[in-house]
């Protein structure tokens, strides 16, 4: 009889706890497994502003069409292109910069307030201001300055130099943050370990590479997941600075489904290319994952 009470007692704390859920699940359903659905359904269809109620089935025939098109083709190189070389300047930027920060200097957290400030402030606004130092012959700031030192002025954002202008100036406004993540994870390594390695007769290059840099995978873990996906997911900044010109040349995934979605009303297609999108970050996330725990398995 006692085992019976206990078991319902059990049985009613767990409805209890597991009701507690219910109200989240129920928006998790409504705006992110409904979407989801909705968009590969509409993929397979011919649903656009022509056939808004009338719309039929029409297989994989959307698909087809997103590699035929030379804007879709381009915004995924170009969404590629930024994603891998954001994440890695990053980082390759910001790590240095926190071993440095994280050492007894003077002004230490003046300068961390410095480096962190510009991500405190949003992309699109960022962008304007880029926009306006980057113009063209002797309106921008840059080439103004580049003048007075007898450089030629730069087309900083034409076909060319664009997407380079719009990934060092995304650079430039992330790394503070970066370099803040990766300053918490260098204060869990013990002090202890830093000392032991210089009385053992280790060089600070040693240390970085064989000590400090392996115990930076939780930090790298946050920066390197969160500007890849954030990376392949860029359309503020764009724009901000280009609106995705000249041509083609800045267009990215999600400024390019936009304009086939909204623009062009062609809702079925930016649904399809929607899913490539889906499937592009998760393939991108696995990858990063993959070498993440390849990273994590030698250092434990």
């Amino acid at each position: 009889m006692n085992f019976l009470k206990k078991s319902l007692k059990k049985y009613k704390e767990t409805i209890q706890f597991q009701s507690m859920v219910i109200p989240a699940l129920v928006l998790y359903c409504i705006f992110v497994a409904l979407p989801i659905i909705t968009t590969f359904y509409f993929s397979i269809t011919n649903y656009n502003k022509f056939h808004i109620i009338d719309y039929i089935i029409v297989g994989l025939k959307n698909y087809g069409q997103i590699f035929k098109i030379e804007m879709l083709k381009t915004a995924l190189v170009n969404s590629g292109k930024y994603a891998i070389f954001m994440t890695l300047f990053q980082s390759l930027i910001a790590i240095p910069l926190a071993v440095f920060l994280n050492k007894k200097i003077r002004f230490s957290n003046l300068y961390r307030v410095l480096f962190f400030l510009p991500a405190m402030f949003s992309p699109l606004v960022m962008g304007y201001l880029w926009q306006v130092m980057l113009s063209p012959g002797n309106i921008g700031i840059v080439n103004q300055f580049l003048m007075k030192f007898g450089f030629e002025p730069v087309q900083f954002l034409n076909s060319q130099n664009g997407l380079n202008s719009v990934i060092f100036s995304q650079v430039w406004q992330w790394v503070g943050w970066a370099v803040v993540i990766y300053l918490a994870n260098l204060q869990t390594i013990p002090e202890d370990m830093i000392e032991a390695a210089k009385i053992d007769g280790a060089s600070d290059t040693k240390i970085f590479f064989h000590l400090i840099l392996p115990l930076l995978y939780p930090g790298a873990t946050v920066v390197l997941v969160s500007s890849l996906v954030g990376g392949l997911k860029v359309y503020d900044i764009i724009q901000a600075m280009t609106g995705g010109g000249p041509g083609y040349a800045t267009e990215t995934i999600i400024s390019s489904m936009i304009k086939i979605g909204f623009n062009e009303g062609n809702y079925a297609l930016s649904a399809a290319y929607g899913v490539i999108f889906f499937i592009i970050v998760m393939v991108f996330t696995l990858i990063l994952m993959y070498l993440l725990r390849a990273w994590e398995r030698k250092v434990s």
